[in-house]
């Protein structure tokens, strides 16, 4: 394995490409009385795409981006990108931070200098981390994975071989959504060289499946009941990425607008936002994050995770871990195992529930995500 500085510079082509697309783009029509129901609305993907057109400015966020140290090569036959921002506090814990679908890298813009420079960011030099923010394979700058297998396991493994050759023996874990299973698989499979584990969506399952709500506090009724909406109203799109991502990933690939509409009632539903998806996150963090699934072409590898992690004969599992654990519950997270549940999987040693924020806590509640990392790692480093 080889990792070489690395910086992201999009070719003028493939953007003027992106532009004329959107410029063209043929919208269909809008379901009856714009009911959300039947998926986002017309109008809020077609102020999406003007704005993505007109007046999203890629080169900043590329600049932004490119201003953290990045790396990119080869792990376990795969393309391996991450930003890998070294703190200037030599007693700092190394921290893995893993992303999931459909987030990047960008995600965690507004956390990485807090995390790495805490005296200047409300905290103190104790809190501070070596931070590294892989791409999953087969997302974004790592590039599509091209063979089968590469499930939530096979994540794990490489991401931790990534962790090796940066130099980090031991470290920390932090993830939601894919990064929150993925972190759980690395915990399981290489408990050895983790320091703790913080996660802001806990899944888990009920210790006596005969009676799940044994031990479930008043407060915690309301995120099952939660659960139970989300598993009956709110998977059709793990439904389709779980068995047949080539077939979607025809129109993802080659419609701007379709990716668009795609990951963007996602915001519309995992956010805190009220049903209003630019509420919660800015209209440039979305497009920076649509933006980069374009233009490395990862869409179709990105869905693949589902398929080989929980398609069809498939299920690499949630495994247990004795890695002590924080969990940070956030109120429109779309999981919110109760802490009984969670305690049957994970040694959990912080809890902590938050009044704000939803599935993207980084890019919704930055600042509350910073703090209760800090509060965490102060028990395990």
């Amino acid at each position: 394995m080889t990792f070489e500085p690395f910086l992201i510079d999009v070719p003028e082509n493939v953007l003027s490409d992106l532009h004329d697309r959107l410029a063209r783009t043929r919208w269909p029509d809008q379901a009856p009385h714009n009911d959300p129901d039947y998926g986002i609305e017309l109008a809020a993907v077609q102020r999406l795409c003007t704005y993505w057109r007109d007046e999203f400015d890629w080169k900043a966020a590329q600049d932004r981006l490119n201003a953290f140290p990045q790396v990119r090569g080869t792990v376990n036959g795969t393309g391996m990108h991450a930003i890998h921002v070294r703190s200037a506090h030599a007693n700092a814990l190394p921290l893995c931070i893993i992303h999931g679908w459909p987030g990047s890298v960008a995600e965690f813009e507004n956390i990485i200098r807090p995390l790495t420079d805490p005296g200047g960011h409300g905290g103190s030099a104790e809190d501070a981390f070596h931070v590294v923010c892989p791409s999953i394979p087969g997302y974004g700058f790592s590039g599509p994975t091209t063979d089968r297998g590469w499930d939530t396991v096979r994540a794990a493994d490489a991401i931790h071989a990534l962790m090796g050759e940066l130099g980090y023996a031991t470290y920390g874990l932090q993830g939601g959504d894919w990064g929150s299973i993925i972190s759980s698989q690395i915990a399981a499979r290489h408990g050895a060289s983790i320091t703790g584990m913080h996660l802001n969506m806990v899944v888990a399952r009920p210790p006596d499946p005969a009676n799940p709500l044994d031990g479930v506090t008043e407060e915690e009724m309301a995120d099952v009941a939660a659960l139970q909406a989300f598993s009956k109203n709110e998977t059709g799109y793990q439904a389709i990425q779980g068995t047949r991502p080539q077939t979607l990933a025809y129109g993802l690939t080659d419609s701007p607008a379709g990716l668009a509409g795609w990951i963007l009632e996602k915001f519309r539903q995992w956010t805190d936002c009220d049903g209003d998806p630019f509420a919660a996150v800015t209209m440039d963090q979305l497009c920076t994050n649509l933006t980069i699934y374009w233009v490395t072409g990862t869409i179709n590898s990105s869905t693949r995770l589902y398929y080989e992690s929980l398609g069809p004969g498939r299920g690499a599992g949630y495994p247990n871990s004795s890695v002590p654990t924080g969990c940070a519950i956030f109120p429109k997270e779309l999981y919110r195992a109760p802490r009984v549940w969670a305690s049957e999987r994970y040694d959990v040693r912080h809890w902590t529930r938050f009044e704000r924020g939803g599935h993207f806590a980084a890019m919704e509640q930055p600042g509350a995500l910073v703090g209760d990392m800090r509060a965490f790692f102060r028990l395990v480093r």
